[in-house]
């Protein structure tokens, strides 16, 4: 499978509710909601939310582990179950858009569906059974959007970024060098990328692409390649070598050395079960993860401890949580080879994604946000 390579960028559109929805009536001088629906290859995760100041309020949320690109590997087709468990979330969804009278919404799907031989018919089903129009975006899309979502995290001394999407069927990076953008500029010139990785002529100093790529192995799709292999350590080695050996067209894997102005920020379930682990959590809680900043050791230790608790331990410790242990070896094999790649003493952890990065691209485009210095 080979890494995806830029493509001409193209501006992010909304999309409205179907025709026949019946709205409950909302209150006069009520804000206008947004909603943002990321249908990945493991998961089905919808955001609700009203602008406020520089960001957004979560009206509303949804997530739920639908494993839509389950057995995708062996057969090129989403399977008749899996979508039938997606359909199901989607109506889940579809009832909360209505209930909350949405109309600016942006509903994607990613790498299961763009390799799905039968996707097209599942988007189809999508819409006869729930009303909701399903987008496939390109892989180019789905990087930018994770950048825009992380903005509010970049240092102001930050000036070479790599921000990190480890998703279910495909991980993106994307290395961007800030060192002509004034520091308080900085976030606004990442959330600019929403419009394209390719930025028209302006006055403004702006964000600059080095290079982005899109790797199709995931936490599923990695895990799925290297099932025959017994061994626990083994197969993580061999997991995180062949991740490594997909980073050989990145530009930075070979070019750029990092310097104490460089910043990773890791955004997926797997960064954000590390940090929880790191800091003890027997119960997640955002609030002490989302930003936190980590070492390459502390990394290390945590996976390390992953290792020697073997598949049992692994599946009883609350740290890691049920829907989340079948898939952290791949996801920490991943994460182990980034920072083999580019070690660092400033990975800072996002818990936020896709999701995020539409709702801003679409209040940004709208101009609804007060004050877009974050």
């Amino acid at each position: 499978m080979a890494p995806q390579r830029p493509r001409g960028a193209g501006a992010t559109k909304t999309k409205g509710t179907r025709p026949g929805a019946m709205p409950v009536p909302r209150a006069p001088g009520s804000p206008e909601l947004y909603a943002a629906l990321d249908l990945g290859t493991n998961s089905c995760r919808m955001l609700i939310a009203e602008p406020k100041g520089a960001g957004f309020q979560v009206v509303d949320s949804f997530s739920k582990s639908v494993q839509l690109g389950l057995g995708l590997e062996k057969s090129g087709k989403l399977s008749r179950g899996s979508m039938s468990r997606t359909v199901q979330a989607m109506r889940i969804c579809q009832q909360k858009l209505k209930r909350h009278q949405v109309r600016r919404m942006r509903l994607v799907a990613t790498e299961a569906c763009r390799r799905a031989l039968n996707a097209k018919d599942f988007v189809q089903r999508v819409q006869r059974e729930t009303g909701l129009r399903l987008d496939i975006i390109e892989p180019e899309e789905e990087a930018r959007l994770a950048v825009v979502s992380c903005a509010p995290l970049v240092s102001p001394k930050t000036e070479n970024l790599l921000v990190v999407d480890i998703g279910g069927g495909s991980t993106e990076l994307v290395w961007l060098d800030l060192s002509q953008v004034p520091r308080a500029d900085r976030p606004q010139s990442i959330i600019r990328l929403h419009s394209g990785f390719e930025q028209v002529a302006s006055d403004m100093p702006e964000a600059r692409v080095v290079d982005w790529i899109s790797v199709p192995l995931g936490v599923a799709t990695l895990r799925e390649q290297f099932n025959d292999v017994d061994d626990d350590a083994a197969r993580f080695a061999l997991m995180s070598w062949f991740f490594e050996e997909n980073l050989a067209d990145f530009s930075p894997y070979h070019a750029t050395e990092p310097t104490e102005r460089f910043q990773i920020i890791g955004t997926s379930g797997t960064v954000t079960t590390v940090a929880a682990s790191h800091l003890g959590l027997k119960r997640y809680d955002r609030t002490k993860v989302d930003g936190l900043r980590m070492t390459s050791d502390q990394i290390d230790k945590v996976i390390r401890s992953y290792l020697a608790l073997g598949p049992g331990g692994r599946r009883a410790d609350p740290r890691i949580g049920s829907d989340r242990h079948a898939l952290i070896m791949s996801g920490a094999a991943i994460l182990q080879a980034l920072m083999r790649c580019w070690p660092t003493n400033r990975l800072s952890v996002a818990d936020r994604g896709l999701r995020e990065g539409l709702l801003y691209a679409q209040m940004s485009a709208d101009g609804v946000l007060e004050d877009q210095r974050i």
